[in-house]
């Protein structure tokens, strides 16, 4: 039997304050909720507190995880952080989330995709459980804090993000659950088309790239509407003839929530009704690599996974980096 690593726990955390759509009505002083409920799907969002940092969001997803798998931070032999709002540039979140947890026997190493990091962490951490004994219990999460980054001059931007984290405990399998394959894909021509874009070396953090807004999230350049309807239904096709299942096999599509029409589109072409996929940005808003992680895990609450679905874990972020996942899901929620 092929060496896998399942999933066998998961966390997420939204912060408390609850921002509604009629924040932002009065804010602009025109009806935005209109177009979010309609075009987005996001009723409110949740933004953190000035006294939490992004390793904040990911320790306490971590302890949801932990207490559904009945671990304690000194049993966690990993843990990877993805995010593209890290407390620091250097160190990496992951160390911080080490140190907060007490996970004193855990390696620790951050990874950025954007959005589709979150998934792209449980494949690397599906590969460190399945294939090395060292590592018997690998935690990761995705956290997004992007309501520090926002332009609130653009109202197209700063409507949709939100903050969270989500989490996930990744095992070796005994039954042949968990990761069954997994496609990774870059387009980098879109690189420069929507981030971040001080505080590296490209563009230090100076006056000028401050009056530039570097140092906040920018769409710089406009992303074709169509590119997640193009690749998705693509991938996730690849990705169902791997592993020998029929895409209409699949229970849950878990798919980056940041617009609710590429979902449909994606279904749509794929001939699948669109309650196939489960989605949270009507609660939360969009919060990019933590979105799929705070997705699964509230599908976990609500007991809607059973042991044997095929799941598929499916993102896109910037750069532009994607990720999508075949997942049997190994446990009954």
């Amino acid at each position: 039997m092929t060496p896998r690593a399942a999933i066998i726990a998961t966390g997420h955390y939204a912060p408390d304050r609850v921002v509604p759509n009629a924040y932002f009505n009065e804010m602009y002083r025109e009806d935005v909720d209109a177009f979010l409920k309609t075009n987005r799907n996001i009723l409110e969002r949740r933004y953190a507190a000035d006294t939490q940092v992004t390793s904040d969001l990911v320790v306490e997803a971590a302890r949801r995880a932990m207490a559904a798998a009945g671990l304690k931070p000194a049993d966690l032999d990993l843990i990877i952080v993805s995010t593209d709002t890290p407390d620091y540039i250097s160190p990496s979140t992951a160390s911080v989330v080490q140190h907060k947890l007490g996970a004193v026997n855990a390696g620790s190493f951050d990874i950025n995709t954007a959005c589709a990091g979150f998934v792209t962490a449980v494949d690397a951490g599906s590969r460190f459980a399945a294939n090395d004994p060292q590592y018997k219990y690998v935690l990761v999460a995705g956290a997004y804090l992007m309501s520090r980054y926002l332009d609130f001059s653009d109202k197209k931007i700063a409507t949709l993000f939100a903050d969270g984290a989500g989490a996930a405990i990744l095992a070796p399998s005994a039954d042949g659950s968990g990761v069954l394959h997994t496609k990774l894909f870059t387009d980098g021509q879109y690189h420069d088309y929507m981030g971040i874009y001080a505080g590296g070396t490209a563009i230090p953090v100076t006056e000028r790239a401050i009056a530039n807004k570097d140092h906040l999230l920018r769409f710089a350049k406009k992303i074709p509407l169509e590119t997640n309807a193009t690749y998705w239904p693509r991938f996730i096709t690849e990705v169902a003839q791997h592993i020998g299942r029929p895409v209409s096999d699949a229970a849950k599509f878990f798919f980056t929530q940041i617009n609710i029409n590429s979902i449909n589109q994606t279904l749509d072409a794929l001939g699948l009704p669109h309650d196939r996929s489960h989605n949270v940005m009507h609660k939360y808003g969009y919060t990019g690599s933590a979105a799929i992680g705070m997705a699964l895990d509230d599908a976990v609450q609500q007991h809607i996974l059973r042991k044997g679905d095929l799941i598929y874990l499916v993102s896109s972020g910037g750069g532009m980096a994607m990720a999508v996942s075949a997942v049997r899901w190994g446990y009954d929620t």
